[in-house]
């Protein structure tokens, strides 16, 4: 981003990255608009940090135009999850709206998202990456915590990393559960943390816990910066705790670990090893 562009625009999702994007923003001096995504972020979060937020319903794309037009937005990116069933409960289509998902031809994420993209762009406003000015939050290769992998672990990584990739190359999700050479769970559209989740209770009811469990995470073979980069955050660990697996991967300088110190500090004061790919 160019010192000259004074105004961000997010649309946010739900999480702490959007929030975390426009503190960071405010700091540098820009002036922030957010539109928060109704179902998934709220705009009391951003009261203090944003000069002008909105709530957005999803598929009133003219207003979301409209209202970015109106706070000179040139720039934009969007950041935070938002949920697959929050699309089913809160989208109201404009006109514009309709004709959009009329023209879609897949419901895919990559896709969707692309498209979306390609129509802000036909109004003048070009995407950034997702994850400015959270460069720090994305380690490079190495474990972070105390505990290291073991070597059956590191084995169920490589399987783990090559089954992620492939689903991820699918668009389905960007995380696998594996043990050894055998798959647990694949994220669908319930997120990493509900996976781990999932994963976790298939292995406490299993009568042999004694083969390495462990969780790989990854950015997708054709990743677009954009949009929905790979993120983890202390909700991966609890959940991690809560299945009693005690290892998570996950793509160095492509995964996004927010309050990355504190993530740590909550994996190692659970035995719990983070390492990055």
């Amino acid at each position: 981003m160019q010192q000259n562009e004074e105004v961000l625009g997010i649309i946010a999702g739900e999480g702490k990255m959007p929030i975390y994007i426009a503190q960071e923003a405010s700091k540098k001096g820009l002036k922030v608009v957010v539109a928060a995504l109704k179902g998934n972020a709220r705009e009391e979060d951003f009261r203090g940090i944003a000069d002008v937020t909105c709530t957005l319903q999803m598929g009133k794309v003219n207003a979301g135009f409209k209202f970015f037009k109106a706070n000179n937005v040139h720039r934009i990116l969007m950041a935070g999850r938002v949920q697959h069933t929050s699309i089913f409960k809160n989208l109201m289509p404009d006109l514009r709206g309709a004709k959009f998902l009329a023209s879609l031809k897949s419901f895919k994420p990559n896709y969707l998202l692309a498209r979306v993209v390609e129509e802000f762009q036909k109004e003048g406003m070009e995407f950034v990456s997702s994850a400015l000015f959270l460069e720090r939050f994305m380690p490079p290769k190495g474990t972070l915590t105390k505990r290291t992998p073991t070597k059956e672990e590191e084995q169920s990584i490589a399987f783990g990393y090559k089954t992620a990739k492939a689903v991820a190359g699918l668009d389905i999700g960007l995380t696998c559960v594996v043990s050894q050479d055998a798959v647990i769970a694949v994220e669908g559209m319930e997120g990493t943390d509900a996976c781990i989740r999932r994963a976790g209770e298939l292995y406490q009811k299993s009568a042999e816990k004694k083969s390495a469990v462990v969780v790989v995470k990854v950015a997708r073979p054709d990743q677009d910066d954009r949009f929905d980069l790979p993120v983890i955050g202390k909700g991966t660990v609890h959940a991690l705790k809560d299945s009693g697996i005690k290892l998570l991967a996950f793509e160095a300088e492509k995964t996004l670990v927010l309050d990355l110190e504190e993530v740590i500090k909550l994996a190692d004061d659970n035995g719990i090893c983070l390492t990055a790919i």
